[in-house]
C-alpha cells in the first residue's frame, strides 16, 4: 500500500497540536516521526500504521513540551490559534481542540494533557492510550481522573461557534465597540469577565491580563481608540470559537477569541498580537 505523506500529515497533526499548543511545534513533531518511518521501517511490516505513527507523535511531542518548558519566558503565552472555519471540509481540523480549552490544557502537566486530549478529543480507550504512552490501564485512568481534578477548579463553559445565537452576540459586540457603546458592553460580559493580551517577544501591549468588566471595557476602548478604529474587523472562527481579526490594510494587526457562556455572555477574551503567532491564520 503506498504511504500517502499528506494524509497522513493531517491525521497526525492534531495530536501534536493539541498537546503542544503550537503549530510549527506541531508540524515539526509530526515531520520527525514521519521522517524516521520513512527512513528506518517504511520497508517493514507494521500492522497497524496509524497506531504506530501516533504513538510516535504523541511522544514526541510530549518530549518537546517537556523540553521547551524548561526554557518558557514568564511572560504571558497564549495558544498559537488555527481557523477552523473550514473544518467541515477540512475533516481533520474537527479533532482541533477549542481555544478555551488550550488555554485551561496549560494548567496540567504535559503527561495529564496528553492522556486527556487522547480520551476526550480522540475518543481513546484507556488500554489504547496505556499502548501511546508505554503504561498501564489503570495508570491512565488514574492521570485521567487527575487531570479532571484540577480542570474542574476552572471554568469551562463554552458555547459551540457553530451555534448561530453566538453569532449574533458578536456582532453586538463589533456594533458597540464601534459606537464606543459602554452600556451595550456591560450587557454582554459577565462581572468577571478577564482579558488575556500576548504580544510575543516583538509587540509590548498594554497589559497581560485584565480582570472585572469595567477594567476590561475602559482597555477595550481604550485599544479600540488608539490602534483599532481604522481596523477592517472580520468576524471568523478561530479553535471552534468565534473571534475577531483586525486587519490594517492586508496586515492582520491582532486576533481576539471570544469565549461565552450558556446565558451568550462574553466571559473570557483572548487578544493574540504575537506577529510569530498571528502569521498561521488562515481565515476560511
Amino acid at each position: 500500500m503506498k504511504f500517502d505523506l499528506k494524509d497522513y500529515q493531517n491525521v497526525l497533526f492534531p495530536y501534536a497540536y493539541n498537546i503542544l499548543g503550537s503549530v510549527e511545534d506541531a508540524k515539526d513533531a509530526v515531520q520527525d516521526v514521519i521522517s524516521n518511518y520513512l527512513a528506518f521501517y517504511q520497508n517493514r511490516k507494521i500492522d497497524n500504521l496509524k497506531g504506530y505513527l501516533v504513538k510516535g507523535v504523541v511522544n514526541q511531542s510530549i518530549n518537546l513540551r517537556n523540553k521547551k518548558s524548561k526554557s518558557v519566558s514568564p511572560q504571558v503565552s497564549l495558544p498559537e490559534p488555527i481557523a477552523t472555519e473550514t473544518a467541515e471540509t477540512n475533516t481533520h481540523l474537527e479533532s482541533i481542540a477549542s481555544y478555551g480549552m488550550l488555554i485551561l490544557l496549560d494548567k496540567l502537566n504535559v503527561k495529564e494533557r496528553a492522556v486527556f486530549m487522547l480520551k476526550e478529543a480522540f475518543n481513546y480507550s484507556h488500554q489504547e492510550i496505556a499502548e501511546a504512552l508505554g503504561d498501564n490501564k489503570e495508570n491512565s485512568r488514574k492521570i485521567l481522573s487527575r487531570a479532571k481534578q484540577k480542570l474542574s477548579k476552572f471554568s469551562s463553559t463554552q458555547g459551540k461557534a457553530k451555534d448561530l445565537g453566538i453569532w449574533a452576540y458578536i456582532q453586538k459586540y463589533v456594533k458597540a465597540i464601534r459606537n464606543r457603546d459602554v452600556l451595550g458592553l456591560e450587557q454582554l460580559f459577565t462581572q468577571d469577565i478577564v482579558l488575556v493580551a500576548d504580544g510575543g517577544n516583538e509587540i509590548q501591549v498594554v497589559r497581560n491580563v485584565t480582570e472585572g468588566k469595567q477594567a476590561v471595557i475602559d482597555l477595550l476602548l481604550l485599544v479600540f481608540e488608539k490602534f483599532q478604529q481604522s481596523h477592517l474587523m472580520q468576524i471568523t472562527e478561530v479553535n471552534h470559537q468565534p473571534a475577531i481579526l483586525y486587519w490594517q490594510e492586508d496586515r492582520l494587526a491582532s486576533c481576539h477569541v471570544f469565549s461565552l457562556n450558556a446565558q451568550g455572555e462574553i466571559y473570557h477574551i483572548s487578544a493574540i498580537v504575537d506577529p510569530q503567532k498571528l502569521q498561521r491564520i488562515i481565515p476560511g
